[in-house]
């Protein structure tokens, strides 16, 4: 890469910048000061222009009730860009944000973007162009359950197997790691999101109701479970009926979410099984002292540690603050850049270690 002394100068002035750019909320880490920036993954746009209109907490308010011309689209699905011009303007919002408080005029920042494990070479190279198009003046790659883990403060340089569960919006991903390196993994498609369509379609099947997303997510975070809670709980669902098309209101109770979200939460823990399977006796034998840490939103529903150490037999705890936890550990690598460059994923054509 060419020098420019302009962005050279610019760059001295901008913070360094972690991101965790997730398909339902995305983080953002400012070395130095942490997490700066917690929201979700929303764009509205005008229809004809394609302009972005909001950007954050602010898009996701307008999700279900924008007139014809506004409509509110999240750029990343299933934790890959599926529309690269959203996405950069996103980018380029969430930079701007970080750098309010800065003197530089015109941020150039070295970014850290985790991405899901198992991406492809198209996919990846997306995130890293749609990075420098949004102002970065470096930008390096790290796997989600390296950056998870090391938020996490797993041991994940020792000789010592762990293992990273971390279930976001729209991938859920496991892996065992050990010396620095990802010894088995897996990356699913099944998350938060693939929970959300579960709940809508057992309430539309039950009841004749149809409901939102942001109803179907408000009944897994409040009510949601993986296993029988200590007491259960219910909660109102509002909807338009599908038989008469008046809007109508039903309470449901916790054991139906958790008979909805079923299904995925199987999934998951197969996957988990799958993994260990594959993975040495070794590394088995360190599991079952370390158990399985928990990161992404999903860590959060509740008794899904209780459900998974007695399916697996091994324990499983949820890290602190989970929702956080890539965009620290792209953070962490931001710290000692030059040391810790081994856990950044390379760019087929041309590394992004020192592009």
């Amino acid at each position: 890469m060419k020098f420019n002394p302009l962005n050279w100068l610019l760059g001295f002035f901008s913070l360094d910048i972690g991101i965790d750019l997730g398909t339902a909320n995305t983080l953002v880490n400012v070395r130095g000061k942490g997490i700066v920036i917690n929201e979700p993954s929303w764009v509205a746009i005008n229809k004809k222009t394609r302009e972005p209109l909001a950007i954050g907490a602010e898009a996701k308010e307008m999700v279900g009730r924008t007139p014809a011309n506004v409509i509110a689209i999240r750029p990343l699905r299933d934790g890959v860009i599926s529309d690269f011009e959203i996405t950069q303007a996103m980018l380029e919002y969430f930079i701007g944000k970080a750098h309010e408080q800065s003197i530089v005029p015109v941020p150039r920042p070295r970014v850290v973007i985790g991405i899901p494990q198992g991406v492809t070479e198209v996919e990846k190279r997306a995130v890293y162009e749609a990075g420098m198009s949004a102002g970065a003046r470096e930008v390096y790659l790290i796997e989600e359950p390296i950056a998870a883990a090391l938020g996490a403060g797993l041991p994940i340089s020792e000789i010592r197997g762990s293992m990273i569960l971390d279930i976001g919006g729209g991938t859920s991903e496991v892996a065992v790691v050990s010396m620095g390196g990802i010894v088995v993994a897996r990356s699913l498609r099944v998350a938060g999101d693939e929970m959300d369509q579960d709940i809508i379609e057992y309430v539309r099947n039950k009841y004749n109701l149809l409901i939102g997303e942001r109803m179907a997510e408000q009944a897994k975070i409040t009510i949601g479970s993986a296993y029988h809670l200590p007491q259960e709980k219910t909660l109102v669902l509002r909807g338009r009926n599908l038989v008469t098309g008046l809007p109508e209101a039903v309470e449901v109770s916790s054991v139906e979410i958790r008979e909805a979200i079923s299904g995925s939460v199987q999934t998951i823990i197969d996957t988990i099984k799958d993994a260990m399977d594959e993975a040495p006796p070794e590394i088995v034998a360190d599991l079952m002292e370390t158990g399985i840490c928990m990161t992404g939103g999903g860590a959060l529903l509740q008794m899904l540690d209780k459900r998974l150490s007695e399916e697996l037999r091994i324990r499983a705890w949820v890290a602190d603050e989970p929702l956080s936890c890539v965009a620290r550990g792209a953070g962490i690598i931001l710290e000692d850049l030059d040391h810790l460059s081994r856990f950044l994923v390379g760019l087929e054509r041309g590394s992004t270690k020192h592009e």
